[in-house]
């Protein structure tokens, strides 16, 4: 880096760890006042945690929206000072001017992803265990996550639960189908709780229903107790009792392939695997956008004019993304294209006015 370069990105960096303190401390101001209102004689502790557990999650999401005020008033601080002219004069295109703002803003979108994905879902999950132990009083909606799609196959069987608790280890509502090597159901075992530890499962009060070519009508009968030894370990059980803000990308891709697997639909799954991948990117592509709002009458305003014009691209940016998530939720656009269409048009629009400042 020359001496022009240190000295935006100097600029750059306390606009943007300025920003994002600031978004920080207003947004978790205004939830905590809420939380306080609807939460009554809550220990002081217990509201400190949650907010602690909170901040990965809070600061991964206004990490694009930090980058972008960085850029915005880097950029605005120059032409304000006819520093910009001066660099035009030298022969600097808009682009090299902006280019180590560019670059830190890759590195931070990247070690954003990295937190993103290995830090916010483990501080998710201790965060809900705080809502709902010590906030709501209301535990039990913590240990069991309820759906009636959790779905697995493992060889010749197919096997759906009803509830599994979050850690994985015990589930209710097991139904069990097994086929022979022509896919054809030969038994179907059913129970009414179930504590798994690895492969080693044991069922309660349920019924095995046998299906044979000799008889008109299945044959079942009762157990109280009855010990199975399963393919499956309970690492593949847990991502099941989660929802994607609480895995791993890894860890959601296996858990979409698992279901495939199964025959279910994936789909708003795949919607959550692709857009929280382009989400990575967002920072990157409205820092894009913002570079030709920068420059264009930027003297004429002030930094509140400049403010307003970072929240309009954030509001323009989110509306795409949540619109492409709830059609590719709702089976109109293929997964991939509903979680990049907002990089996409965003993208396309900051190269189009790019191109049209001729700088």
């Amino acid at each position: 880096m020359n001496r022009i370069d240190r000295y935006t990105s100097w600029l750059f960096w306390g606009y943007f760890i300025g920003g994002l303190l600031v978004f920080l401390t207003l947004f978790t101001a205004v939830d905590a006042m809420s939380t306080m209102v609807n939460y009554k004689n809550v220990a002081p502790s217990a509201l400190l945690n949650y907010y602690i557990y909170s901040f990965p999650e809070i600061i991964a999401k206004l990490l694009p929206v930090a980058c972008l005020l960085g850029t915005i008033l880097t950029l605005t601080s120059l032409n304000k000072a006819n520093e910009l002219v001066a660099l035009f004069a030298s022969g600097m295109s808009l682009i090299r001017i902006a280019a180590p703002i560019l670059l830190w803003v890759a590195l931070i979108s990247a070690l954003g992803y990295f937190a993103a994905d290995r830090i916010v879902p483990k501080a998710t999950k201790a965060k809900n265990y705080i809502l709902y132990y010590d906030l709501k009083k209301e535990p039990h909606r913590f240990s069991t996550i309820k759906t009636d799609r959790i779905w697995y196959r493992s060889k010749n069987s197919i096997f759906n639960i009803q509830t599994l608790n979050a850690k994985g280890d015990r589930a209710q509502g097991l139904t069990m189908y097994f086929f022979d090597e022509a896919w054809d159901l030969v038994q179907m075992m059913t129970a009414r709780e179930v504590a798994i530890q690895g492969a080693q499962w044991s069922l309660q009060n349920g019924t095995v229903t046998i299906f044979t070519k000799d008889s008109s009508f299945p044959l079942s009968s009762q157990f109280k107790s009855k010990s199975i030894v399963m393919a499956e370990d309970s690492k593949d059980l847990q991502s099941a009792g989660q929802t994607a803000d609480m895995m791993s990308q890894k860890e959601l891709k296996h858990f979409i392939q698992k279901n495939k697997d199964a025959g279910l639909d994936t789909v708003a799954y795949e919607v959550d695997y692709h857009s929280k991948l382009s989400f990575a990117f967002a920072g990157l592509v409205m820092c894009l956008l913002g570079i030709p709002f920068s420059v264009g009458k930027a003297r004429s305003g002030g930094t509140m004019l400049n403010v307003g014009i970072c929240l309009a691209l954030v509001f323009a940016y989110y509306v795409f993304y949540s619109s492409g998530i709830t059609l590719g939720q709702h089976g109109t656009l293929p997964p991939v294209m509903a979680g990049w269409i907002p990089n996409i048009v965003m993208t396309g629009l900051a190269l189009v006015l790019l191109k049209r400042l001729k700088r």
